[in-house]
């Protein structure tokens, strides 16, 4: 990215993975370099307060140009997104802002001359034929619900900038994100961070997948150190650009109540189905990330244990305090 400090832009700064990168871009790069963009104000005091804050639609073409120019932007994370669950219910809302709001941004990269772009793809463009086990980087991408199609539309429109124009656009195919700072956001892997939220909270939790439904999972500061290192890898060295397999650890939802139940033996956990049982059997249960390995570097830090551990740690602190269910 050149020895000069980037100056940045994050669409969908509010979100699950936005907050959470937006603060940590703040303290890399300087909190006044880092503009936090949403359709809202923020709730978090924290994010509102640690650096300058802009109400962006991404939908609207001039919104996002006004703001890249307004803040002298070289560099953009576009995390805003309509989540998989969210999606299925107002699918054309999903559309419209994954892939209108991705065309904008990338169009006004393009014509502004924005540096770089990143935007995550995910493990819901794999779909029903694409094999489930350490599904490979090259693979069949025939999604079945209307998240996982904006995301492959999105993979394929972000390399034919690369391709077309040269716009340096990376992403990364995230897995299930768990956090302990950000509450869930509508998406299918969401019930990975419920239930340690209703653990510490109420004992016991419902959960809306199978106890055998095998998914891959990430630990939000592997996400953010994995969103952070792609941008800043030498670009020179990149085969791919954005559609990185990206993989932690898979696991099923009855061993992640397990290992919560070694820590909170009185905790129970019910598994009662529901339509977002479909979306899981959809996709992959474990991810081979050689590639993101191989062309950055990419390795992570957090396995189920540790995580479950340090998930707990946090949430106690938080339930203590009050705060269990406020957005940090």
């Amino acid at each position: 990215m050149g020895a000069s400090t980037p100056r940045i832009l994050v669409t969908g700064a509010v979100g699950q993975i936005g907050s959470d990168l937006t603060l940590a871009l703040r303290e890399r790069y300087g909190a006044t370099n880092v503009i936090a963009a949403g359709h809202r104000t923020p709730p978090s005091p924290l994010l509102r307060d640690s650096g300058p804050y802009d109400t962006v639609d991404v939908t609207d073409v001039e919104s996002v140009a006004s703001a890249v120019q307004r803040h002298h932007v070289d560099t953009i994370y576009h995390m805003a997104a309509v989540l998989s669950a969210v999606g299925e219910a107002k699918p054309q809302l999903a559309w419209t802002v994954n892939i209108n709001g991705l065309y904008n941004v990338l169009e006004v990269s393009r014509e502004l001359g924005v540096a770089q772009v990143f935007c995550p793809s995910s493990i819901a463009a794999f779909g029903p034929s694409t094999p489930r086990d350490q599904t490979p980087q090259e693979t069949i991408l025939r999604p079945t619900t209307i998240y996982g199609v904006s995301k492959v539309a999105g993979e394929l429109l972000c390399e034919y900038y690369v391709r077309r124009f040269g716009l340096d656009v990376r992403g990364v195919r995230y897995p299930g994100i768990i956090s302990s700072e950000t509450l869930p956001g509508g998406g299918t892997t969401d019930y990975a961070v419920a239930i340690f939220y209703e653990a510490i909270a109420q004992g016991r939790y419902t959960c809306f997948v199978r106890a055998d439904t095998v998914l891959p999972m990430m630990y939000m500061p592997d996400c953010i150190k994995a969103t952070i290192d792609l941008m800043e890898a030498d670009g020179s060295k990149l085969v791919h650009h954005a559609d990185f397999n990206l993989a932690a650890m898979s696991f099923s939802a009855g061993e992640l109540a397990d290992e919560i139940r070694k820590h909170l033996p009185n905790f129970v956990c019910e598994f009662k189905p529901d339509g977002r049982q479909t979306i899981a059997d959809s996709w992959p249960r474990s991810i081979d990330d050689s590639a993101a390995r191989a062309e950055w570097r990419w390795e992570p830090a957090w396995d189920l244990p540790r995580m479950t551990v340090d998930m707990l740690t946090r949430l106690r602190e938080r339930h203590a305090a009050g705060d269990l269910y406020r957005q940090k």
